[in-house]
């Protein structure tokens, strides 16, 4: 039992070992941290839009409330203010012809109330100014235009917050893994992606970046070194169609960073290729990207993924998405480079080739044999 127990203990710490850090996450969030910013944090306040639309849900509903709780029970203190200095509230014993500047203002609490109903445009009827004093008046315009703003700021930043096209783009789902197999003759990494809505992306495009460390020949090392990866599909990887999953690849020539690697050292191989959809969602026309990554533990070597799309009896098209991720092993070159070379084998032995210093000489027979 120790024995059975320190193994896995060993094979565990051994496995986090061997984990890569990622720059991007399965889910398209960016794993990147900023330090020694020398900036002012008071620079994210010029845009405050665009600061308080990146909050998270939490703290943007303690900002709603705040707001709101906040500038009633403010404007509720300058009415009781105003109440105090007038001498409308009941411990000053006012005169029956007494006329306040808010009718029914007993106290805090009625003031603030009075606060939340102006600010609302609730209007009850019970507490409302008069023109005895033109404070109370100048108070209710700016009240009523300052709950306005906080108004329109508030409700636009939470339909904006839900409407953002980022809550569209979890309805697009790339595969678990991407395999490399022979695809039309060639060798190809491919990756499976699927739109979970019947609505379409319009303007699809689709992009990789192959980030890895490299050293130049000066000998600085750049860390995240961005190399594009291009994609394709058979009907072209601009203004895709995509209303079935789709399979993109893309081919492993010469000019393919993965040309020189192989089935039996890509695991070796330190690099994270992030995979890029841009598109327009249809019923909003609001731009919208979805990103994910595989490291070299996720390419699978001599796999291709399986069927997804079928034609049921009834004519309808039916997708499987229980074998969206679902892989199948096939005969795959263990290097695009053997690939190239069978090729050419291939090809020579098709053709005939001269030799040059080869030279044809003719030669008279005599016959020596006597009778």
């Amino acid at each position: 039992m120790f024995n059975y127990l320190r193994k896995r203990f060993t094979s565990h710490i051994r496995e986090r070992s061997r984990r890569r850090a990622r720059l991007v996450s399965k889910d398209g969030r960016c794993n990147i941290e900023f330090g020694n910013v020398e900036q002012s944090r008071f620079v994210f306040l010029i845009d405050i839009w665009t600061t308080i639309l990146d909050l998270r849900w939490r703290y943007k509903m303690t900002i709603f409330i705040s707001a709101f709780l906040g500038s009633w029970f403010l404007f509720g203190l300058l009415w009781y203010v105003v109440a105090y200095i007038h001498k409308d509230l009941p411990e000053f014993n006012p005169s029956i012809n007494h006329t306040p500047c808010v009718e029914n203002i007993n106290g805090l609490t009625s003031a603030f109330l009075f606060s939340l109903e102006t600010q609302v445009t609730i209007g009850y009827g019970f507490r409302c100014v008069t023109e005895q004093c033109a404070t109370a008046i100048f108070l209710l315009i700016f009240q009523s235009i300052l709950g306005v703003i906080i108004n329109s700021f508030m409700c636009g930043a939470i339909l904006a917050k839900i409407s953002r096209s980022k809550n569209r783009a979890k309805t697009i789902t790339f595969s678990k893994n991407a395999v490399i197999s022979k695809r039309g003759g060639k060798l190809c990494l491919l990756i499976r992606v699927a739109n979970l809505r019947k609505s379409l992306l319009i303007g699809s495009h689709i992009y990789g970046k192959l980030l890895k460390t490299t050293i130049t020949p000066e000998g600085e090392t750049i860390i995240l070194d961005q190399v594009n990866i291009e994609f394709v599909v058979d009907a072209g990887n601009e203004n895709l169609f995509f209303i079935s999953p789709l399979t993109i690849y893309h081919i492993i020539d010469k000019n393919s960073p993965f040309f020189h690697m192989a089935a039996e050292t890509i695991l070796q191989q330190d690099f994270e290729l992030v995979v890029f959809l841009d598109g327009t969602v249809e019923a909003t026309s609001a731009t919208c990207q979805v990103r994910t990554s595989y490291i070299p533990e996720e390419v699978l070597w001599g796999y291709r993924f399986a069927p997804i799309v079928s034609k049921t009896k009834e004519g309808k098209y039916r997708v499987d998405f229980q074998n969206f991720s679902k892989t199948v092993a096939v005969d795959t070159p263990h290097c695009a480079f053997c690939l190239c070379n069978e090729k050419e084998a291939k090809a020579k032995e098709k053709k005939g080739y001269d030799n040059p210093g080869f030279v044809l000489s003719e030669v008279s027979e005599t016959s020596d044999t006597k009778m």
